[in-house]
Parts: structure tokens; C-alpha cells; sequence
């Protein structure tokens, strides 16, 4: 019986301890910028002049261009933070960084942030739209064949701080 509730509080124990460190903030970049309620990374901003459009206004027009965007983040990587996935509605959009200059905070999830970058519409391999899906923590087994997706090449994000 003893052995039975040495084990039981054993499995407890490594339970809580591998929750808290799933739950661990991952940031390996530091803010160009901050303010009591908001974090830039990535390149300086004039934050107040910025006058951002819709995810759902930039796809129904689906030109490639310099934006400046105000969306939801749905995904992201929770390995380093080095791309999420916008979401306005029905559209998304896979936001990287340029040059893999910066990466966001992993607890950006939720958050609406505002952006700056280059939009584009991609191609994806069957193998790397699997990559991605395993990144994001999917089944990639899902995934047959290419697949078309809304891309963003961030130069600046400003993501709220979390409170």
C-alpha cells in the first residue's frame, strides 16, 4: 500500500512539473521599443501614426504589397515564437519575419497585434506545409498535396503586453 501511494505522488509530482514547464514564456527576442502597454519587435514604428486594414481587406485583394495590418494572432510557434498565424474570421495568414531577424513572445497567442510587412500568396510543398503543421503542433498527416497560403514577411510587429 505504501508503494502504491509512493507511485501515486511520484506521478503527481511529474505531472505538475512537466505542466509548468509546458506553460514556460519562450522570447528569444528583446522589444526595439516599449511602453506600459505595448512591445515592438523587430524595426522601430511611429506606432500612433499607423493606420492599419484588416487580414480579410488585404486577402480580398490579394496584391502583393506593403501593409500595415491589425489582426488576431490564432497560432503560435511554441518552439522559439519564429511565426504565428493570423486570423480575421475565415482568413488566415502564416506571418514570418524578415531574415529571421526577430521572433515574438510564445504567450502571443490571443493577442491582437498590428504589423508591418510584405504580403504575399505562396505555393506550399506537401513536405513543408507537414513541417508547418508539425510546428504548430498538428497532425500533418492531414495535409495531401500542395496547399495555398496567405503569407506575411513581418519587418515590425507590436504585440500588448500581457497583464
Amino acid at each position: 500500500m505504501k508503494n502504491l501511494l509512493f507511485t501515486l505522488l511520484i506521478i503527481l509530482i511529474s505531472t505538475a512539473v512537466s505542466a509548468q514547464s509546458n506553460s514556460e514564456v519562450i522570447r528569444l527576442s528583446e522589444p526595439v521599443q516599449a511602453t506600459e502597454s505595448y512591445e515592438v519587435f523587430g524595426a522601430e514604428l511611429d506606432v500612433e501614426s499607423l493606420e492599419p486594414i484588416s487580414l480579410a481587406e488585404i486577402i480580398n485583394g490579394e496584391e502583393a504589397e506593403k501593409i500595415t495590418l491589425v489582426t488576431s494572432v490564432s497560432e503560435v510557434c511554441a518552439k522559439k515564437g519564429c511565426f504565428f498565424i493570423a486570423q480575421d474570421g475565415d482568413f488566415t495568414a502564416r506571418i514570418t519575419f524578415k531574415d529571421y531577424g526577430f521572433f515574438i513572445p510564445t504567450d502571443s497567442q490571443g493577442k491582437e497585434v498590428i504589423l508591418v510587412g510584405d504580403f504575399s500568396v505562396e505555393t506550399l510543398s506537401e513536405e513543408k506545409a507537414k513541417h508547418y503543421a508539425e510546428d504548430a503542433g498538428k497532425d500533418a498527416s492531414e495535409i495531401k498535396g500542395e496547399q495555398k497560403e496567405y503569407s506575411i514577411v513581418a519587418t515590425s510587429v507590436v504585440v500588448p503586453k500581457s497583464k
